[in-house]
């Protein structure tokens, strides 16, 4: 199937009270596996690769934006490419070149002023060249290289007031809030804030974007969505079953070396991973 656009995947979920699941991509295998859930729940998804992805993989995006690409177009899903987390002007000004249709350019590390300042001039050049932009305000915490932080301390949660001045100032098509949950979370524990969630539903005229969503569980996942959430980002659930998979394979084949009958389950582990989330999010 060609690729459809994560703008026109956003717009179906907000006019049907649902949300569309964004699961990260690390290897070949994990798009095959989000590709194949996807398939198996009869529902969209979205292929995201992270600029720490694109570090792993010796900084070059073509190679795996490629392989995201070629596996979407095969499905029978509709799907489509979304760059993650990006901090790196460099990567962002790539995006448009190597398939996608959207980025979430991150600067949420920045004060408030900064932060305003570059995406929103992120956001005139991507709206110049056909991208939908994610922003993120507030603290979600957890990526790689950051410090512990605390999804319930004080100041880290969006403020809707201030969501809306954001929003309003830098022309964002979506914004992903602080709500509770928290990145790289391998128990489903996280207990999100549903009134903030609906009081940043009323605030800003945008989708709003939950990251961190390995750590919730389904049944806040499920009142996220009737909140307002309409984008769901998975990314840790997906390594956590595959990892899992790998481990059970070579503890009971101590001497397998082929890597193809360890990847197989693990491939399996994270559609059944994918499918699962995306059955959460019928609103």
């Amino acid at each position: 199937m060609p690729l459809t656009t994560t703008g026109e995947l956003i717009a179906a979920a907000r006019r049907n009270n649902r949300a569309v699941a964004a699961f990260n991509v690390i290897t070949l295998e994990h798009a095959e596996a989000i590709a194949a859930g996807a398939e198996q729940a009869g529902a969209p998804a979205i292929l995201q690769i992270s600029e720490n992805a694109v570090k792993f993989h010796g900084g070059s995006l073509t190679a795996v934006a490629a392989a995201a690409k070629a596996v979407a177009e095969t499905s029978r899903a509709p799907l489509a490419l979304h760059l993650d987390h990006v901090v790196s002007e460099d990567l962002f000004r790539r995006a448009h070149t190597e398939g996608f249709s959207s980025v979430m350019f991150d600067a949420s590390k920045l004060t408030y002023g900064d932060n305003v300042k570059a995406t929103a001039e992120a956001v005139r050049w991507g709206h110049e060249r056909g991208l939908w932009v994610e922003a993120e305000l507030g603290r979600v915490g957890g990526k790689e290289g950051e410090p512990p932080l605390d999804a319930h301390a004080p100041g880290v949660r969006t403020d809707p007031a201030e969501a809306r001045a954001y929003v309003e100032s830098t022309g964002v098509d979506a914004l992903a809030v602080a709500v509770g949950s928290s990145h790289a979370m391998t128990e489903r524990t996280a207990a999100l804030d549903h009134a903030l969630i609906a009081a940043l539903e009323d605030a800003v005229p945008v989708p709003l974007v939950l990251h961190g969503s390995s750590g919730v569980p389904d049944t806040e996942i499920r009142a996220a969505v009737r909140s307002g959430m309409r984008k769901i980002n998975v990314g840790t659930a997906l390594n956590t079953a595959f990892t899992g998979a790998v481990r059970a394979f070579l503890e009971a084949h101590p001497s397998a070396v082929d890597p193809r009958k360890y990847l197989v389950p693990a491939r399996e582990a994270m559609a059944g991973t994918v499918a699962h989330f995306l059955r959460q999010l019928e609103g």
